[in-house]
């Protein structure tokens, strides 16, 4: 370290007691201004394609809301008031708009946590939830361009899940109800200690959770807060009929032909060492009178599933959206084990209620999802192998297993200059999604990565031979993305079109002419900064031939001959072969618009941003991360090497930073390297020992690569993170392995052996920053922190 900035942090740290400002701090007046701007609305477009939906909220919630009583129960976090999540932003109004005419009809509602619309499927009406501190009404808008009423004596319980769906005949909702008893109380004394145990020879593996169940109250608290009604609510007549006994309802499912539900439901005993999700569950089919016909599954406590696995038994059980109550699931054929050599390893079923299960296909490799075609004959089906990340699109016949399924395409998932995109689907009379399907072609829409970028397109695809052909292409220098069709014959298509120098619109787009209509124009005048920034698509290799990339935004008003100090951001990924992880992911056509702590913001105090430097791990999906450290550290002497021969970044004045497994990444390169002027590492986690049964895409445990895990951890190395650090990390952060205690541990041993370091918790935040004083807080110490050690 030169002796000047040894001088300079001697005599900031005399100082900084005295000097130091107490409380919430704001960032440079530029970045505050641009931060809490209002945002422009969110467009969303109804099913029946009649409107467009213009939400507009405030930007941030307040430290207020943020900060409000929760409960932490198996992974879930309660507000205890509402029966609902954690609050977030205001709602501050909803206009609606005609995509054929451009007419407008505003929602009369008043500003506050609105959530919706859930819209019939032909656009007749809509419904709302509207959460206050006494909970969670239920509001209707019958017709649509009516004011919303609210349901007189609803409170929905939305612990689990939405809590309203329309049903198939689109008449009438079925929500789950909130129940009148009050919560448990705790006792005044504990009725005794709490016990786990473990049998000799029985493999339990679990990653780490947060929020878990901590004693018998926590149960009794589950319990009440996941216990809702079912019920049928016709908002016409005023009537909520309850179907069949209070209970655990996790999920629920009507029938297509509106005859039966699919109840999924939470059972005791719970777990201290598992999320809800694995508690023991069961499945029922249940009459719309309430009274359950037929049990289809029960599953134990799922404490014994593989890592990487899957849990034996029936699993991914729902309708086929296209038969009157024909259900479909799917069965472990391997015992839901990968590292079991099988030869297939699922079996997918068709059944009715009552009747005898059907075989239909099986899998060599784990199955996916099954999408059906309006016609209830066609079916595509998915098959993933995790090891490989290779995956295969089958045609099945669904009227008939004897059929054998036609193979559609293999690929890597991890091509994405080869990715064909998504299906696209339309909906059904009873609001059923089926895979659109049209005179033997269906349709697909993807973002068209490309060596130059993403350009996205439209394709129609044939069933018989995968042939395809281009129906739209993003325009050259545009970023423009499919929506949905706007008519039932596929001609017209909405598209959503930006530059970085223009707002976006929505577009109305002839195919087969090209001709153009703009339906709306957003307004952002907050991010008129943002038109102005020199953008650049940055293309280098790592020394052992690793093609790489990265955006490179300088800040506005930059000159010809500027040199910028400079932040390279970036998150690490893994790829099982060079080829695809050389690939460009990458939008250089797309407006720019920054949103909550965003780095971004960092243009506006003069710095140059590297943005999703490419930090690829690459290697066998098992033991890929045996050279992690080494490849991250190539990776960054690319990136650094690629900046300086720009002409416009000083290598002397660039920092590194990122946010959870990038936070990790930025404590591995000060430890291993000198690259670097500072770092900043948000929401990490640094010791590998506390997540001892694998994190991100590692499946080994610990005691199974030992050294892997040490190797990998920043924290092993403490004693060599001279480079200054800056943690900012949550209080309350619920991320798996991201303890706040992960920061703090770091924080002490880099301090303990003389490093430079500051940690910054900030009250009330989890694994992401909601509140308008945390974001600008963290903002406030990313600048000064950057001012600090990174500016000329």
């Amino acid at each position: 370290m030169p002796i000047l900035r040894v001088l300079a942090s001697a005599l900031f740290a005399l100082t900084l007691s005295a000097q130091e400002p107490q409380g919430w701090q704001l960032p440079p007046d530029a970045i505050t201004k641009a931060v809490t701007a209002p945002p422009p609305p969110s467009v969303s477009l109804s099913p029946g394609r009649n409107w467009l939906v213009l939400t507009t909220s405030e930007p941030f919630a307040g430290i207020d809301v943020v900060a409000r009583p929760h409960l932490k129960l198996a992974g879930l976090r309660i507000d205890p008031d509402t029966y609902g999540p954690q609050l977030g932003t205001k709602v501050l109004g909803i206009e609606l708009r005609s995509p054929k005419d451009g007419s407008r009809h505003a929602v009369r509602l008043a500003p506050g946590h609105w959530s919706g619309p859930y819209w019939t499927v032909d656009d007749r009406a809509f419904a709302l939830t509207h959460t206050t501190d006494a909970g969670i009404e239920l509001w209707v808008a019958d017709p649509a361009t009516s004011p919303p009423e609210r349901v007189d004596g609803v409170l929905l319980n939305a612990m689990l899940g939405a809590p309203l769906q329309w049903l198939p005949d689109q008449q009438r909702l079925l929500v789950k109800l909130r129940l009148g008893e009050p919560p448990p109380a705790r006792p005044r004394a504990p009725a005794g200690p709490r016990i786990e145990a473990a049998e000799r020879g029985v493999k339990k593996p679990v990653r780490t959770f947060q929020d878990l169940l901590q004693d018998s109250h926590d149960e009794d608290l589950f319990a009440h807060y996941a216990t809702s009604q079912l019920a049928i609510v016709d908002a016409r007549e005023g009537t909520v009929h309850p179907v069949g006994r209070p209970s655990m309802v996790d999920r629920v499912a009507p029938s297509p032909d509106g005859t039966l539900l699919l109840v999924d439901r939470i059972e005791r005993p719970f777990s201290f060492r598992h999320t809800y999700r694995s508690f023991p569950s069961s499945t029922w089919v249940v009459g719309m009178h309430g009274r359950d016909l037929q049990g289809i599954a029960a599953n134990g406590l799922l404490d014994s599933v593989p890592i990487g696995g899957v849990p034996t038994g029936r699993r991914s059980i729902d309708w086929v959206p296209t038969a009157a109550h024909t259900l479909r699931w799917t069965e472990a054929l391997d015992g839901g084990d990968p590292r079991v050599d099988a030869p297939q390893r699922d079996a997918v079923y068709l059944g009715e209620p009552g009747g005898e299960p059907r075989l239909w296909f099986r899998t060599e490799h784990r199955a996916g999802g099954v999408s059906f075609a309006a016609d209830g004959k066609v079916a595509l089906a998915s098959e993933f192998d995790r090891r490989t990340r290779r995956a295969r699109t089958w045609v099945f016949d669904a009227t008939d297993p004897s059929v054998a399924g036609r193979l559609l395409e293999e690929r890597s998932t991890q091509d994405v200059y080869g990715d064909p995109g998504r299906p696209v689907f339309d909906r059904l009379p009873n609001g059923e999604a089926v895979l659109l399907l049209r005179d033997g072609w269906f349709y697909s829409s993807g973002s068209g990565a490309t060596p130059a970028g993403d350009r996205p397109f439209l394709d129609r695809r044939r069933l018989a031979d995968n042939g395809s052909e281009r129906l739209f292409l993003a325009a050259e220098g545009r970023y423009e993305q499919f929506v949905a069709f706007l008519d039932d014959e596929q001609r017209v298509a909405l598209v959503r079109s930006e530059t970085p120098t223009e707002e976006p619109s929505m577009v109305a787009v002839t195919l087969a002419t090209g001709e153009r209509r703009t339906i709306l124009q957003l307004d952002d005048p907050a991010a008129a900064w943002t038109r102005d920034l020199d953008k650049r698509l940055i293309k280098y290799e790592r020394a052992d031939g690793v093609p790489l990339s990265g955006t490179l935004y300088l800040p506005p008003g930059h000159k010809e001959g500027q040199k910028h100090p400079t932040l390279i951001w970036a998150y690490p990924l893994e790829y099982t072969s060079a080829s695809d992880a050389g690939q460009v992911r990458a939008s250089p056509t797309r407006a720019v618009r920054p949103r909550g702590p965003s780095h971004l913001y960092l243009l506006l105090h003069g710095y140059a941003v590297f943005d999703d430097a490419a930090m690829p791990i690459v290697g066998p999906q098992r033991t890929a991360n045996d050279t992690f450290v080494l490849q991250v550290q190539q990776n960054a002497a690319a990136a650094v090497a690629a900046l300086t021969a720009t002409g416009v970044v000083d290598a002397r004045h660039i920092a590194v930073a990122g946010h959870s497994y990038g936070a990790f990444m930025t404590a591995n390169l000060l430890a291993h390297t000198d690259l670097f002027a500072a770092g900043i590492a948000r929401s990490g986690a640094y010791n590998r020992s506390l997540t001892p049964f694998g994190f991100q895409n590692e499946e080994r445990t610990y005691w199974e690569a030992r050294d892997v895990y040490l190797q990998m951890s920043p924290f092993t190395f403490a004693d060599k993170i001279k480079t200054p650090l800056l943690l900012i990390h949550g209080e309350d952060d619920n991320n798996s392995g991201t303890f706040p205690i992960q920061s703090q541990r770091l924080f002490v041993a880099i301090s303990g052996h003389g490093g430079e370091v500051r940690l910054c918790m900030l009250p009330h935040e989890s694994h992401g920053y909601r509140a308008r004083e945390s974001v600008l807080h963290t903002l406030h110490e990313m600048c000064s922190w950057l001012d600090r050690f990174c500016k000329q």
